[in-house]
C-alpha cells in the first residue's frame, strides 16, 4: 500500500509525538524504581522515533529487527546517525526483550540510568533530522 505525502507526514508526526510523550514518562518509572518498565519505554521511544525517520523517507519495516536493519542501511552506514546511536537502539532492544520475555531478568538502576540521556538525545536527533528534511 502506497501512502500519499500528506499521509506520510501525518504518520511521521504521530510517531514523533508518541516517542516524545514516552520521554515525559521516565521520571514516573525512576521515582518508583520500575527499571524494567523504564527500559521498555526507552526502547519504544527510540523505536517510534526511528520508525518516524523511516516513514519520512518512504521506507517501511514490518518487524522490530527490520527497523534496525533499515536504520543501519540508510542512516548509520551513511553517517547520518552515529554507530553509538545504532548501538543504543540495539542495546535497548536487547534489554527490553530480556525484561519482557524472561521473568528471571530485571535490570538494575545502574544498568538503566546511564541510558536515559542517550535515549532522549536519540529522539531529539531524529526529530531534528525530520524537521530539517535530512
Amino acid at each position: 500500500m502506497s501512502l500519499t505525502q500528506e499521509e506520510r507526514n501525518i504518520m511521521v508526526q504521530l510517531e514523533i509525538e508518541r516517542a516524545e510523550r514516552m520521554l515525559t514518562e521516565f521520571p514516573i518509572y525512576i521515582e518508583n524504581n520500575l527499571w524494567n518498565t523504564l527500559v521498555n519505554r526507552m526502547y519504544y521511544a527510540v523505536f517510534h522515533a526511528a520508525t518516524a525517520l523511516l516513514i519520512s523517507k518512504g521506507l517501511h519495516a514490518g518487524t522490530h529487527q527490520g527497523v534496525f536493519i533499515l536504520l543501519s542501511q540508510h542512516f548509520i552506514k551513511e553517517g547520518i546517525l552515529s554507530t553509538e546511536e545504532g548501538r543504543l537502539f540495539s542495546r535497548l532492544e536487547t534489554l527490553r526483550e530480556k525484561g519482557d520475555y524472561n521473568c528471571f531478568i530485571d535490570p538494575e538502576a545502574e544498568e538503566v540510568l546511564p541510558l536515559i540521556e542517550p535515549a532522549k538525545a536519540f529522539v531529539a536527533h531524529i526529530s531534528a533530522l525530520i524537521a530539517n528534511k535530512t
